[in-house]
Order: C-alpha cells, then structure tokens, then sequence
C-alpha cells in the first residue's frame, strides 16, 4: 500500500464551514503539492470533476 505521510495542519490551511465541514485552502492544497481529483473548492490545479479534466 502507498500511504501518504500526514501533513501538519498550520494556520490558514483550512477554515470550517456553516455546516462545520472542514474545507481546505489554496494554501493547504499548494503545501501538499498535488491534486486529489475531488472537486475541491479551492483547487489551485484547476481540477473539473464534471468533466475529469484540468482546466487551463
């Protein structure tokens, strides 16, 4: 199995939203250094889950 070493969370890395989900920022996302392909709100790869593709 291929596991990931966790990242430490910092501040600015995320914030919890209305409905107390965590949501992780650019910040989090660049730190990290690749892209999960989950739609998430902050991408900075450009990710498009409704067509599995990157955008430019």
């Amino acid at each position: 199995m291929d596991f990931k070493k966790p990242i430490p969370l910092e501040k600015g890395d995320y914030y919890t939203n209305e409905k107390g989900y965590r949501v992780f920022t650019e910040q989090y996302h660049l730190k990290r250094g690749y892209c999960c392909k989950s739609g998430c709100k902050h991408c900075p790869y450009g990710y498009d889950m409704k067509t599995d593709s990157f955008k430019k």
